[in-house]
């Protein structure tokens, strides 16, 4: 099994989009969740929708998150609260450019990664 990854954008084209390119890098083998959007399908994050990525993606080796604004980690860490204890300690949010991060932590994972190896790469790529 290895670490699952979470789109999370305020543009379902953005999310799609990233998730389309990591899927190019490693194919099907890393567990992949995406959503964008609010419920009405203009621009915005739903935690709804959050929580279903996650449940698509779900691994017990964890899920790395990676959102494009504020509004996305903050339903983000909604989304979350809202889930068993168990599954909350095996989530986490990376600060990390959406995109570039997703197909670096995709790629990591891919290669056996746990999910702190996952986020430390996802990391790297943003500004210190």
């Amino acid at each position: 099994m290895t670490v699952g990854i979470v789109i999370v954008s305020h543009s379902p084209d953005v999310a799609k989009g990233a998730a389309d390119m990591v899927r190019q890098m490693v194919g099907n083998d890393v567990p992949l969740g995406f959503c964008g959007g609010n419920p009405d399908g203009g621009l915005g994050t739903s935690v709804e929708k959050i929580m279903a990525a996650i449940d698509a993606a779900w691994s017990e080796d964890g899920i790395a998150i990676l959102v494009d604004l504020g509004g996305a980690e903050t339903n983000s860490e909604m989304a979350i609260e809202m889930l068993p204890e168990e599954k909350q300690k095996k989530i986490v949010i990376c600060n990390a450019p959406v995109v570039e991060g997703a197909v670096m932590a995709a790629t990591e994972a891919w290669g056996g990664g746990s999910l702190a190896d996952v986020k430390r790469t996802a990391e790297e790529l943003s500004p210190q």
